[in-house]
């Protein structure tokens, strides 16, 4: 006789639960809005300091420099949710609005 792991089984009582799976997949709001302000603000600040480090404005090029390195660091995430926001709205094949972390 060949043995069954009991633990791992669906039996008439799991089937009847009430609860019923669903997939969710509305965009979340908030969170496209999140990326879509981190790509805007991070565009900006890269235009920014390269303007100011080229112009020298702030007294030398480091400022400029500080306001380029902190755009991309807002503007690495904002472009990739974004982008995971925009292929899962399109229908691309593997890509979902589930990808997308809750704030």
């Amino acid at each position: 006789m060949a043995y069954v792991d009991h633990a791992f089984s669906i039996s008439d009582e799991d089937m009847m639960m009430e609860t019923s799976y669903m997939v969710n997949n509305r965009p979340p709001v908030k969170e496209i809005a999140l990326a879509i302000s981190l790509l805007v603000f991070g565009t900006l600040s890269i235009i920014s300091g390269i303007f100011m480090a080229v112009n020298h404005i702030g007294g030398d090029s480091a400022h400029g420099l500080f306001f380029g390195i902190l755009g991309v660091i807002l503007f690495l995430p904002g472009f990739y949710y974004t982008r995971i926001a925009y292929y899962a709205y399109k229908g691309y094949k593997g890509f979902s609005f589930s990808n997308i972390p809750p704030v």
